[in-house]
């Protein structure tokens, strides 16, 4: 490892080669320098501040609606608005900014792609830098790949609209450091993704378009709408050129919808319901709770009371304000068995369907080939209208805080803990090898599914639940199960790959944030740790 100071107080810490000349240009450099200089410090007390928030939910007091914002919510305001080739997003993919997959999703049949640096990539060095490279390529029209096989991969004509999912605040940039601390890797993916992309981008009349995760207040959204703004400024942009979309994944968030438009109404588009972090933050945030204790994984569907009434207060709030109200996830990934294929389709029609008639303006899939089945669902529901900003749900009665906080009912079974545990071991071990989204028994694992593995365990140990059996789940219920599921993988995939692999270590990390007395907040901090 080498130091290389080429800003007065940015430091890398990788060798230079060719990526990094690439990526890490002057120009880039100086304007990631002037971003962590800026707004490092207001983000450590953003992270502060959750902390705190979440010290008092764990002493008795329930996320709710705020009072002192009772007037934005009340008040008669819109967002700024929604340029023209982000109008139709009906169905939008999702998926790592590895350059094949890149081609692949942008020629899909969507509307959009969402090129991940978060949830689906193991942020290794190499694989942050090659993203950045990869999505540079594909905004200039000249990305192509050639498969070990020969075969090559180009974009089609007309490819989906390019949006770009940056880290969470919480998440660091280890490879660079400010002021003897790594960089806040969101900072990282945007600054890099805006200087190289943006006149590009501009010229060909899109524009610098952003996926904001993780979000838990308004004043993290405020904080990102001064980050564009800044940017906007610097480099001699009109305001409001930089767009953003907001994931609503955490449960404080959904009580500070309106608050978070409201603070970034120069710079924001719409508000999406990313399902399955909002679980494991519905499991994470009421960790004290005995009696908001989730069920197995498999039950945790959106028709349970609280996750319908959050998907119904998003649509209702983002309308109201002009701004977009995007669906969920399909996590589903299609089967090569006829028979299992269908039942796939089928699920991924009935969920999509809910979603058009709640009123959603589009919806997320993980895999090229569910796009067809999504497509149509909605082409059915939207017919020559490009979203559905016109459904208000204006009769609906009003959402209260009860029912977003609504315990949910189901069984805890002995095969949903071991399907969680081999679920969450393999994404674990996947994801500190450097893959970041991972097809598991037939669903697209990525970070966020894992989570709701790990911790909902964690949760029936810290309240001594117990299985429908009677028995007791304790930590060393677990541990034995932990135990004998790593045989069941080492089964499954094979002497050759476990001896490969990485699965000792992950079996490690997920003994120790399984059972740890404090809840560890995310597994990829201490995965990161793991990783190159």
């Amino acid at each position: 490892m080498t130091q290389q100071a080429t800003n007065e107080e940015i430091m890398f810490h990788q060798p230079e080669g060719e990526l990094e000349r690439q990526v890490l240009t002057p120009g880039a450099v100086d304007f990631i320098a002037d971003l962590v200089a800026r707004f490092t410090p207001g983000r450590n007390q953003l992270l502060a501040a959750r902390q705190r928030e979440q010290q008092a939910i764990d002493q008795g007091k329930l996320p709710d609606f705020i009072s002192e914002t009772a007037s934005i919510r009340n008040g008669d305001w819109r967002i700024r608005g929604i340029p023209a080739d982000l109008q139709d997003r009906r169905v939008e993919i999702t998926g790592p900014v590895e350059r094949k997959m890149v081609i692949n999703a942008l020629n899909a049949n969507v509307k959009v792609f969402m090129a991940d640096f978060e949830d689906s990539l193991a942020p290794g060095w190499q694989k942050v830098l090659e993203g950045q490279i990869n999505l540079r390529d594909a905004v200039n029209g000249t990305i192509s790949y050639t498969s070990e096989t020969g075969k090559i991969y180009q974009l089609k004509p007309d490819p989906a609209v390019l949006i770009c999912r940056v880290r969470g605040l919480h998440l660091p940039e280890k490879h660079v450091s400010w002021r003897d601390a790594p960089i806040p890797g969101s900072l990282f993916d945007f600054g890099l993704y805006f200087y190289h992309n943006y006149q590009a981008l501009l010229a060909k009349g899109s524009g610098p378009y952003f996926y904001l995760p993780k979000t838990q207040s308004w004043q993290e959204a405020a904080w990102w709408s001064e980050v564009f703004s800044f940017t906007e400024d610097r480099f001699s942009l009109p305001r409001g050129t930089i767009k953003a979309t907001l994931l609503i994944e955490t449960l404080p968030a959904v009580f500070q919808m309106d608050e978070i438009l409201h603070a970034m109404r120069d710079h924001i588009v719409g508000l999406n319901c990313g399902r399955w972090d909002y679980i494991f933050s519905y499991i994470k945030t009421l960790k004290n709770y005995p009696d908001r204790v989730l069920p197995d994984r498999q039950s945790v569907t959106m028709e349970q009371p609280f996750l319908s009434a959050y998907s119904r207060l998003l649509i209702k709030t983002c309308h109201k304000r002009g701004a977009f109200a995007m669906g969920g996830m399909a996590a589903f990934i299609p089967s090569k068995d006829e028979a299992q294929n269908r039942q796939v389709l089928e699920k991924v029609t009935a969920d999509k369907s809910l979603e058009a008639r709640n009123g959603h303006d589009g919806t997320w899939v993980a895999h090229p080939g569910l796009a067809d089945t999504a497509m149509a669902v909605f082409n059915q529901v939207l017919g020559a209208r490009k979203n559905q900003l016109d459904v208000r749900r204006e009769e609906d009665a009003p959402i209260s805080a009860a029912q977003l906080l609504e315990p949910c009912p189901g069984e805890r079974t002995e095969a949903g803990m071991r399907a969680n545990i081999r679920v969450a071991v393999q994404y674990i071990e996947a994801w500190i090898s450097g893959n970041g989204c991972v097809p598991i028994y037939g669903l697209m694992e990525d970070a966020a599914t894992a989570e709701i593995s790990r911790t909902s365990i964690w949760q029936w140990i810290r309240h001594n639940k117990t299985l429908n059996t009677g028995e007791p789940v304790t930590k060393a219920l677990f541990r034995t199960m932990l135990g004998e599921e790593m045989q069941v993988i080492r089964r499954e995939v094979g002497d050759a790959r476990f001896a490969a692999g990485r699965f000792d270590d992950a079996a490690r990390l997920m003994e120790q944030i399984t059972t740890s007395d404090e809840l560890i907040d995310f597994l990829t901090l201490p995965g990161y740790r793991l990783l190159a």
